[in-house]
């Protein structure tokens, strides 16, 4: 059965796959390419993209291996997992496939990938540096393991207004579903890493900002997000608060701060 932390994962993200692929929710995208990019791929490699979300990272990944290659994106979602392989279907990326699993057991051998990429995961689960492990595991010697978390400050100025909104009708769920907030700096990040038996894993910083049209393009950032856990725990009333403060707050349209903390380690062969 599912623990607590896979449980509420599903459940948050279950709901939020109605928001997902919003155009506010682009960063999304931004951070899966980056991701991909970064780790050069060579045409004919086997890649795991887990939690794959809706294929922000899985739809590049793919691309880049090219049709002798493979993709296999993993999530807890089945809500994101439709959206994902419409999307693959659309590309035409035959050797993209996608499945339900928990990341922490999806039970593959040892080397079974030559790269496995985790954007926005590890920091849903009690104990990261066990899963970081379980993803080492299942690297080939001269594969890659790549880790992608938010910066600090992510998905502000909105974040604030939300949680100081929720504080106002429930104080007890303020930052009560936030994990995205432990794994910040590149140094946190390569803790995580070395903790999991890593040697010499490496993590930059890397800004960013996207543009926002309006209160309604927050408002679907908030439906499509992890926030969305706490925003379902509200009753009809106390939802409505929120939404309104939401809306006066955030009606010029100021960017969302989406920074990106990168980290890869490379497998000794």
């Amino acid at each position: 059965m599912p623990d607590e932390a896979a449980e509420r994962a599903r459940r948050t993200y279950d709901a939020a796959a109605d928001h997902y692929d919003h155009p506010a929710l682009s960063f999304w995208s931004r951070a899966g390419t980056r991701t991909v990019c970064r780790l050069g791929l060579a045409a004919g490699s086997s890649v795991l993209d887990t939690p794959c979300g809706s294929g922000a990272s899985a739809l590049p990944a793919a691309r880049a291996v090219g049709p002798t290659g493979t993709v296999l994106g993993a999530d807890v979602s089945t809500g994101l997992l439709d959206l994902a392989r419409a999307k693959a279907a659309r590309a035409g990326l035959v050797n993209l496939r996608f499945q339900v699993g928990d990341m922490r057991a999806l039970g593959h051998p040892d080397d079974s990938f030559d790269a496995v990429v985790s954007v926005f995961g590890i920091f849903f689960v009690p104990d990261m540096p066990a899963l970081v492990a379980e993803l080492w595991r299942i690297v080939r010697p001269g594969g890659i393991l790549a880790v992608t978390t938010w910066g600090p400050a992510a998905l502000e100025p909105g974040s604030s207004v939300f949680w100081e909104a929720v504080g106002e009708v429930r104080g007890d769920l303020v930052r009560a579903f936030n994990p995205w907030d432990v794994l910040v700096t590149p140094a946190a990040l390569t803790g995580v890493l070395t903790s999991a038996g890593i040697s010499r894993p490496s993590a930059e910083a890397e800004d960013g900002e996207q543009p926002m049209r309006g209160a309604d393009d927050w408002q679907a950032l908030i439906l499509g997000t992890g926030f969305r856990g706490t925003l379902d725990a509200l009753t009809a009333s106390e939802r409505a608060h929120v939404e309104q403060r939401l809306r006066s707050r955030l009606a010029d349209g100021p960017p969302v701060h989406t920074p990106l903390v990168l980290g890869t380690a490379r497998k000794p062969r």
